[in-house]
């Protein structure tokens, strides 16, 4: 996702988790209960509020895996292109010239 100056979706979904957690504990605490239901309402929605930020953590950090994979092929496939593009205008310079081209070692490509 592009972040024009604007929230990332991990701070966006942070924030979503952190609000929404803060809100139920909020009504949690202000409704009538004794204290034992009232903590074990705050454990279980601590809980599955946990959950909830560490299935987002995996999906962010799979999400980011995939984009450092493709940036790594695309980064590779552009060095290729210009390494044979620099090889092509290093024999055509060569030709007009009329010197040789420098022979690559071996073993290097």
């Amino acid at each position: 996702m592009a972040n024009n100056g604007g929230a990332s979706f991990f701070e966006v979904t942070l924030s979503f988790l952190v609000g929404t957690a803060t809100g139920f504990i909020l009504g949690v605490l202000f409704a009538p209960a004794s204290g034992a239901e009232t903590r074990k309402k705050i454990q279980e929605t601590a809980a599955k509020t946990g959950e909830k930020a560490k299935e987002s953590y995996e999906k962010i950090s799979k999400e980011a895996e995939k984009g450092i994979k493709v940036v790594k092929e695309k980064t590779a496939e552009g060095l290729d292109t210009l390494k044979d593009f620099v090889e092509k205008k290093h024999q055509e310079i060569a030709k007009r010239t009329g010197l040789e081209a420098p022979k690559e070692e071996e073993g290097k490509k």
